[in-house]
This record gives structure tokens, C-alpha cells and sequence, in this order.
């Protein structure tokens, strides 16, 4: 048995196959999903999905936050924005996270401008991209 699996962002359909195993990045952990699993709603976090092919390869997609919808065998992933790991260049993720850290660095660590929050969530969403390209 197979899982049908959707990764939709605003701008494109970035995946659309078939999984005999997908792990989700949700906002209260990673969720393990295979064939059979219950119906569920959950938020996705600003990580990676991992998905299994017949194969038994693994693959990567870096997605950066939105909603996942699993029914009856079939995982719906409604994203802000992704993309497939081994299209994602690692010396641009690499320089994006580098310039993140700099602009964190100008903070202090007890301060909560809006700036600073931005600059984590810059941090998080360049190391899912190197996460992702290196799976």
C-alpha cells in the first residue's frame, strides 16, 4: 500500500507522487505517517518532510510553514513555500543562514523586535533548505 501526497505552495504543485512512508514537520513535533493512518489536521513548522518512495530512497522537501491534511491514505500539504531538496542550492542556503546570524548577532538576547523575530525565522528557514539538501 501507498500513500498519495501533495506538497501545494501559493506559486506551484511542488510534489505530487506516491510515499509508502512521509514524515511531517508539525508545529508539536515530527508525525510519522504511514498507509492506514487516522484522519488528522495538523500545522507544519518552518522544517523538512521526508518521504519514502517504493524504492525504500528517501527524499527530502523543505517546506516553510502552512497545513497538513491526512485522509484516507492521502496527505494533502498546503504550504507558504517549499522546495524539493535536490534542487536547492547549498552555498546560497549556506551564505542565507551566515546572514541571518549576523543580523541575530546586532541583538540582544533578551530583545523582541520584530526585526529579531524575523532574523530567527530567516535562521530557521535557511537551515531546513541545508537540512534538506544534504538528505
Amino acid at each position: 500500500m501507498t500513500i498519495s501526497l501533495k506538497v501545494l505552495a501559493p506559486n506551484q504543485n511542488v510534489f505530487e507522487g506516491e510515499a509508502e512512508e512521509v514524515i511531517l514537520p508539525s508545529t508539536t513535533g515530527q508525525i510519522g505517517v504511514l498507509p492506514g493512518h487516522i484522519s488528522l489536521v495538523t500545522a507544519i513548522d518552518i522544517g523538512v518532510l521526508r518521504l519514502r518512495t517504493n524504492n525504500a530512497k528517501w527524499s527530502s522537501i523543505a517546506l516553510m510553514g502552512g497545513f497538513a491534511e491526512i485522509e484516507s491514505d492521502e496527505v494533502i500539504v498546503l504550504v507558504n513555500s517549499a522546495e524539493i531538496g535536490s534542487e536547492i542550492n547549498v552555498s546560497n542556503a549556506e551564505q542565507d543562514l551566515k546572514d541571518a546570524k549576523q543580523v541575530i548577532s546586532k541583538f540582544s538576547d533578551s530583545e523582541k523586535s520584530p526585526e529579531k523575530i524575523k532574523a530567527l525565522k530567516e535562521v530557521s528557514k535557511a537551515e531546513a533548505r541545508i537540512q534538506a539538501a544534504k538528505n
